[in-house]
């Protein structure tokens, strides 16, 4: 008896300690969303621009979009539609323009369409957030030097505190001067750029530790 009671104790002590730690990580998440930039087709294999580490990256975005959907909390999916003269991919009307099915949006989730690097031009994204009074970004997508990096600068001016979520975004190798600049290099630099100054516009974090609340 007294054996099953200590039982039911240790069951009891476990249960109010998960229930702490889930209020605070809601209490964490509070007026935060997850923004979602340009997971498509075209960047996976067998896409026109197939960018290094894009699967790892997709997968990572799918736990961590899975995690905001288990806690109700606000998620934006940023699709690019390329409209410019000579663009290559993310064209009007193709399979590779569409939203990887890893993150597939559900039906009360915002999808934004946007045509520049920088998500908050010439659309509807800042009225959004404000209307949601989102003042939190968790933020997830491809490419990490190009769009990410534009997005989170123009949040941080717009006054928003920003996660990137680092093993979740994705580029490719580039060239400068006439030499080969790998990917991993301009991952890392660019994340690294972009928290510098003590986290200036980005806090960099990885999945495993978003998700455990690290």
């Amino acid at each position: 008896m007294r054996n099953k009671l200590k039982n039911i104790l240790a069951v009891l002590l476990t249960s109010i300690s998960l229930l702490s730690i889930n209020a605070q990580q809601k209490g964490k998440m509070e007026n935060t969303a997850l923004l979602i930039i340009d997971v498509q087709n075209d960047y996976f294999p067998g896409g026109k621009m197939e960018l290094h580490g894009a699967e790892k990256a997709g997968q990572n975005t799918k736990r961590i979009l899975e995690y905001f959907r288990k806690n109700n909390l606000p998620v934006i999916h940023i699709m690019h539609v390329s409209t410019n003269e000579g663009a290559t991919f993310f064209l009007p009307d193709t399979s590779g323009v569409k939203i990887s099915a890893l993150v597939s949006p559900q039906k009360d989730e915002k999808i934004i369409t946007k045509h520049f690097p920088n998500s908050f031009r010439e659309t509807d994204l800042l009225e959004y957030l404000y209307s949601k009074n989102v003042k939190n970004l968790v933020i997830a997508g491809m490419m990490t030097d190009v769009c990410v990096e534009s997005t989170t600068r123009a949040a941080f001016d717009y006054g928003f505190s920003n996660t990137i979520i680092g093993d979740a975004t994705a580029t490719i190798d580039r060239e400068l001067d006439g030499q080969i600049v790998r990917a991993q290099e301009v991952q890392r630099s660019f994340l690294a750029g972009i928290s510098a100054l003590g986290n200036l516009y980005a806090h960099i974090v990885n999945t495993n530790d978003f998700i455990s609340g690290k």
